[in-house]
Protein backbone atom coordinates (compact mmCIF):
# COMPACT_ATOMS: atom_id res chain seq x y z
CA UNK A 1 0.00 0.00 0.00
CA UNK A 2 1.85 3.16 -1.27
CA UNK A 3 1.07 4.92 2.32
CA UNK A 4 4.50 7.70 2.02
CA UNK A 5 5.05 9.56 -1.10
CA UNK A 6 8.46 10.17 -2.14
CA UNK A 7 8.93 13.29 -0.48
CA UNK A 8 7.14 12.74 1.92
CA UNK A 9 9.65 14.67 4.43
CA UNK A 10 8.50 18.22 3.23
CA UNK A 11 5.17 17.34 3.12
CA UNK A 12 3.47 18.76 5.98
CA UNK A 13 4.87 22.43 6.03
CA UNK A 14 3.68 22.73 2.27
CA UNK A 15 -0.09 21.41 3.03
CA UNK A 16 0.02 24.02 6.07
CA UNK A 17 -0.05 22.31 8.71
CA UNK A 18 2.13 22.91 11.85
CA UNK A 19 3.03 19.57 13.24
CA UNK A 20 0.92 17.03 15.06
CA UNK A 21 0.43 19.21 18.44
CA UNK A 22 -2.45 20.90 15.63
CA UNK A 23 -4.03 17.62 15.44
CA UNK A 24 -4.85 17.36 19.01
CA UNK A 25 -8.40 17.30 20.87
CA UNK A 26 -8.31 20.39 22.25
CA UNK A 27 -7.12 22.08 18.79
CA UNK A 28 -9.72 20.40 16.48
CA UNK A 29 -13.45 21.04 15.99
CA UNK A 30 -15.69 17.71 14.97
CA UNK A 31 -15.41 18.00 11.20
CA UNK A 32 -18.86 18.32 9.55
CA UNK A 33 -19.97 14.69 6.89
CA UNK A 34 -19.24 16.18 3.51
CA UNK A 35 -21.96 15.87 1.08
CA UNK A 36 -21.82 12.21 -0.68
CA UNK A 37 -19.75 10.74 2.11
CA UNK A 38 -22.87 9.90 4.13
CA UNK A 39 -23.67 6.21 5.38
CA UNK A 40 -25.97 4.70 3.69
CA UNK A 41 -28.27 1.79 5.02
CA UNK A 42 -31.70 0.98 2.54
CA UNK A 43 -33.51 -2.54 1.53
CA UNK A 44 -35.80 -4.40 3.71
CA UNK A 45 -34.67 -8.20 2.49
CA UNK A 46 -34.30 -11.46 4.47
CA UNK A 47 -30.21 -11.63 3.23
CA UNK A 48 -28.17 -8.43 4.65
CA UNK A 49 -25.33 -7.46 2.77
CA UNK A 50 -22.68 -5.14 4.56
CA UNK A 51 -20.00 -3.25 2.68
CA UNK A 52 -16.77 -1.18 4.23
CA UNK A 53 -15.02 1.67 2.48
CA UNK A 54 -11.45 2.26 2.76
CA UNK A 55 -9.07 3.91 4.62
CA UNK A 56 -9.48 7.81 3.88
CA UNK A 57 -12.21 6.97 2.17
CA UNK A 58 -15.87 7.11 2.63
CA UNK A 59 -19.55 5.46 1.70
CA UNK A 60 -19.14 6.84 -1.92
CA UNK A 61 -16.76 4.39 -2.74
CA UNK A 62 -19.32 2.06 -2.74
CA UNK A 63 -22.65 3.40 -3.21
CA UNK A 64 -23.47 2.28 -6.82
CA UNK A 65 -22.80 -0.98 -6.27
CA UNK A 66 -24.79 -0.99 -2.43
CA UNK A 67 -27.53 0.81 -4.74
CA UNK A 68 -27.84 -2.28 -7.43
CA UNK A 69 -27.49 -4.82 -4.25
CA UNK A 70 -30.56 -3.08 -2.77
CA UNK A 71 -32.26 -2.86 -6.52
CA UNK A 72 -31.92 -6.78 -6.38
CA UNK A 73 -34.19 -7.08 -3.01
CA UNK A 74 -30.64 -7.04 -0.30
CA UNK A 75 -30.70 -4.86 3.01
CA UNK A 76 -27.81 -3.74 2.68
CA UNK A 77 -25.61 -1.13 5.08
CA UNK A 78 -22.47 0.86 4.37
CA UNK A 79 -21.53 2.50 6.80
CA UNK A 80 -19.29 5.37 7.36
CA UNK A 81 -15.95 4.83 9.35
CA UNK A 82 -15.09 7.30 12.29
CA UNK A 83 -13.00 9.88 11.32
CA UNK A 84 -13.79 9.76 7.36
CA UNK A 85 -15.56 11.47 5.33
CA UNK A 86 -14.99 14.45 7.33
CA UNK A 87 -11.30 15.74 7.56
CA UNK A 88 -7.95 13.91 8.00
CA UNK A 89 -7.31 15.75 10.90
CA UNK A 90 -10.24 13.96 12.80
CA UNK A 91 -9.22 10.44 11.23
CA UNK A 92 -5.86 11.10 13.38
CA UNK A 93 -7.53 11.13 16.50
CA UNK A 94 -9.40 7.52 15.73
CA UNK A 95 -7.96 4.44 15.53
CA UNK A 96 -8.90 0.70 13.67
CA UNK A 97 -10.68 -0.53 17.30
CA UNK A 98 -12.87 2.56 16.17
CA UNK A 99 -13.53 1.79 12.87
CA UNK A 100 -13.85 -2.07 13.36
CA UNK A 101 -16.66 -1.64 16.22
CA UNK A 102 -18.37 0.62 13.71
CA UNK A 103 -18.47 -2.37 11.58
CA UNK A 104 -19.38 -4.43 13.80
CA UNK A 105 -22.26 -2.96 15.24
CA UNK A 106 -23.90 -2.70 11.45
CA UNK A 107 -22.91 -6.36 10.78
CA UNK A 108 -24.91 -7.65 14.35
CA UNK A 109 -28.15 -5.23 12.98
CA UNK A 110 -28.12 -6.80 9.94
CA UNK A 111 -27.97 -10.41 11.48
CA UNK A 112 -30.69 -9.63 13.81
CA UNK A 113 -32.58 -8.77 11.17
CA UNK A 114 -32.33 -10.90 8.26
CA UNK A 115 -31.16 -14.70 7.95
CA UNK A 116 -27.84 -14.64 6.72
CA UNK A 117 -25.07 -11.64 6.08
CA UNK A 118 -22.46 -11.25 2.95
CA UNK A 119 -19.81 -9.09 3.95
CA UNK A 120 -17.58 -6.96 1.20
CA UNK A 121 -14.39 -4.80 1.79
CA UNK A 122 -12.68 -2.50 -0.57
CA UNK A 123 -8.93 -1.80 0.15
CA UNK A 124 -8.92 -1.44 4.30
CA UNK A 125 -12.47 -2.35 4.17
CA UNK A 126 -11.40 -6.02 2.84
CA UNK A 127 -9.13 -6.14 5.79
CA UNK A 128 -12.06 -5.02 8.70
CA UNK A 129 -14.23 -7.89 6.46
CA UNK A 130 -12.00 -10.77 7.25
CA UNK A 131 -11.53 -9.57 11.28
CA UNK A 132 -14.99 -9.79 11.06
CA UNK A 133 -15.08 -12.82 9.17
CA UNK A 134 -12.89 -13.72 11.80
CA UNK A 135 -14.93 -13.54 14.84
CA UNK A 136 -18.58 -14.01 13.19
CA UNK A 137 -20.23 -16.53 10.93
CA UNK A 138 -20.45 -14.19 8.11
CA UNK A 139 -21.89 -16.30 5.00
CA UNK A 140 -18.92 -15.00 2.38
CA UNK A 141 -16.90 -12.15 1.22
CA UNK A 142 -16.70 -10.00 -1.61
CA UNK A 143 -13.16 -8.35 -1.54
CA UNK A 144 -12.07 -6.21 -4.21
CA UNK A 145 -8.00 -4.66 -3.73
CA UNK A 146 -7.63 -6.01 0.20
CA UNK A 147 -5.18 -4.33 1.64
CA UNK A 148 -3.21 -6.43 4.67
CA UNK A 149 0.55 -5.31 3.49
CA UNK A 150 2.87 -2.73 2.69
CA UNK A 151 6.65 -3.24 1.52
CA UNK A 152 7.82 0.52 2.32
CA UNK A 153 10.47 0.26 4.41
CA UNK A 154 10.23 3.89 5.54
CA UNK A 155 7.69 2.37 7.76
CA UNK A 156 10.07 0.76 10.16
CA UNK A 157 10.14 4.82 10.94
CA UNK A 158 6.56 5.19 11.32
CA UNK A 159 6.78 5.82 15.00
CA UNK A 160 9.11 8.63 14.75
CA UNK A 161 7.77 10.07 11.65
CA UNK A 162 3.92 9.91 13.16
CA UNK A 163 5.69 12.16 15.80
CA UNK A 164 7.03 14.71 13.48
CA UNK A 165 4.51 15.05 10.20
CA UNK A 166 0.99 15.12 10.54
CA UNK A 167 0.51 13.81 7.41
CA UNK A 168 1.58 13.09 4.02
CA UNK A 169 0.14 13.38 0.41
CA UNK A 170 -3.24 11.79 -0.37
CA UNK A 171 -3.92 8.50 -1.88
CA UNK A 172 -7.62 8.56 -2.68
CA UNK A 173 -8.50 8.31 -6.09
CA UNK A 174 -6.95 5.85 -7.34
CA UNK A 175 -9.42 5.59 -10.84
CA UNK A 176 -8.79 5.86 -14.15
CA UNK A 177 -12.33 6.70 -15.41
CA UNK A 178 -12.55 10.30 -15.58
CA UNK A 179 -14.46 12.71 -13.27
CA UNK A 180 -14.76 9.34 -10.38
CA UNK A 181 -14.72 10.83 -7.07
CA UNK A 182 -14.35 8.68 -3.67
CA UNK A 183 -15.07 11.86 -1.85
CA UNK A 184 -11.42 10.64 0.37
CA UNK A 185 -8.83 13.10 1.38
CA UNK A 186 -5.79 14.86 -0.16
CA UNK A 187 -3.70 14.14 3.09
CA UNK A 188 -2.85 10.85 4.73
CA UNK A 189 -2.56 11.39 8.35
CA UNK A 190 0.43 9.38 9.99
CA UNK A 191 -1.18 8.39 13.33
CA UNK A 192 -3.83 6.62 11.65
CA UNK A 193 -1.87 4.88 9.55
CA UNK A 194 -0.02 3.27 12.46
CA UNK A 195 -3.11 2.37 13.58
CA UNK A 196 -4.05 0.64 10.65
CA UNK A 197 -0.92 -1.44 10.90
CA UNK A 198 -1.63 -2.91 14.11
CA UNK A 199 -5.24 -4.08 12.80
CA UNK A 200 -3.27 -5.61 9.75
CA UNK A 201 -1.09 -7.55 12.04
CA UNK A 202 -4.30 -8.74 14.68
CA UNK A 203 -5.83 -9.99 11.22
CA UNK A 204 -3.34 -11.52 9.63
CA UNK A 205 -2.31 -13.72 13.09
CA UNK A 206 -5.94 -15.42 12.30
CA UNK A 207 -6.40 -15.71 8.78
CA UNK A 208 -6.61 -19.20 9.17
CA UNK A 209 -9.96 -18.63 11.14
CA UNK A 210 -11.74 -17.34 7.74
CA UNK A 211 -13.57 -20.50 6.21
CA UNK A 212 -16.07 -18.54 4.06
CA UNK A 213 -16.32 -18.92 0.22
CA UNK A 214 -14.21 -15.46 -0.83
CA UNK A 215 -14.58 -13.81 -4.25
CA UNK A 216 -12.00 -11.49 -4.74
CA UNK A 217 -11.24 -8.71 -7.18
CA UNK A 218 -7.37 -7.50 -8.05
CA UNK A 219 -6.78 -4.64 -10.45
CA UNK A 220 -3.65 -5.35 -12.37
CA UNK A 221 -3.16 -1.59 -12.79
CA UNK A 222 -3.22 -1.13 -8.47
CA UNK A 223 -1.17 2.14 -7.55
CA UNK A 224 -1.70 1.95 -3.61
CA UNK A 225 -2.01 -1.90 -2.82
CA UNK A 226 0.89 -4.16 -3.60
CA UNK A 227 0.44 -7.55 -5.37
CA UNK A 228 1.67 -9.03 -1.78
CA UNK A 229 -1.51 -8.15 0.03
CA UNK A 230 -3.15 -10.63 -2.08
CA UNK A 231 0.01 -13.69 -1.97
CA UNK A 232 -0.60 -13.00 1.68
CA UNK A 233 -3.93 -13.45 2.07
CA UNK A 234 -3.89 -16.73 -0.45
CA UNK A 235 -1.01 -18.41 1.77
CA UNK A 236 -3.02 -17.57 5.19
CA UNK A 237 -6.44 -17.69 4.48
CA UNK A 238 -8.66 -21.06 5.88
CA UNK A 239 -11.16 -20.63 3.19
CA UNK A 240 -11.39 -23.70 0.57
CA UNK A 241 -13.11 -21.53 -1.66
CA UNK A 242 -11.43 -18.65 -3.08
CA UNK A 243 -11.84 -16.99 -6.53
CA UNK A 244 -9.52 -14.53 -7.92
CA UNK A 245 -10.77 -12.47 -10.75
CA UNK A 246 -8.36 -9.93 -12.39
CA UNK A 247 -10.02 -6.31 -12.87
CA UNK A 248 -7.78 -5.26 -16.49
CA UNK A 249 -9.74 -1.85 -16.55
CA UNK A 250 -9.12 -0.36 -13.30
CA UNK A 251 -6.88 1.59 -10.84
CA UNK A 252 -7.56 1.11 -7.03
CA UNK A 253 -10.84 2.21 -6.51
CA UNK A 254 -12.65 -0.20 -8.78
CA UNK A 255 -15.85 -0.37 -7.67
CA UNK A 256 -16.42 3.85 -9.00
CA UNK A 257 -14.06 2.57 -12.15
CA UNK A 258 -14.66 0.81 -15.86
CA UNK A 259 -14.90 -2.48 -14.15
CA UNK A 260 -17.55 -1.73 -11.48
CA UNK A 261 -20.33 -2.86 -13.68
CA UNK A 262 -18.65 -6.72 -13.56
CA UNK A 263 -17.51 -6.17 -9.75
CA UNK A 264 -21.39 -5.62 -9.55
CA UNK A 265 -23.08 -8.29 -11.56
CA UNK A 266 -20.54 -10.60 -10.10
CA UNK A 267 -20.64 -9.84 -6.70
CA UNK A 268 -24.49 -9.86 -7.24
CA UNK A 269 -24.36 -13.52 -8.27
CA UNK A 270 -21.94 -14.32 -4.90
CA UNK A 271 -24.29 -13.36 -3.09
CA UNK A 272 -26.87 -15.24 -4.28
CA UNK A 273 -25.10 -18.46 -4.12
CA UNK A 274 -23.66 -18.33 -0.52
CA UNK A 275 -26.17 -17.06 1.12
CA UNK A 276 -28.77 -19.53 -0.22
CA UNK A 277 -26.47 -22.15 0.74
CA UNK A 278 -25.97 -20.86 4.28
CA UNK A 279 -30.18 -20.58 4.93
CA UNK A 280 -29.83 -24.28 3.74
CA UNK A 281 -27.14 -25.43 6.46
Amino acid sequence: MKLLPKRWFRSDRAAGSTGPASIGPASIRPASIRPGAEPYAAGDGDVGVLLIHGFTGSPASLRPWAEQLVAEGYRVRVPRLPGHGTSWQELNLTGWHDWYRTVEQAYLELAGSTRTVVVGGLSMGGALALRLAELHPVAGLCLVNPALRNNDPRLVLLPILKRIIASTPGISNDIARPFADEIGYSRTPLRAVGSMLQLWDVTIASLHRVDCPILLFRSLHDHVVDPSSVRLLRDRIGSAEIDERELRLSFHVATLDYDAPYIISESSRFVRRVSSDRIKQ
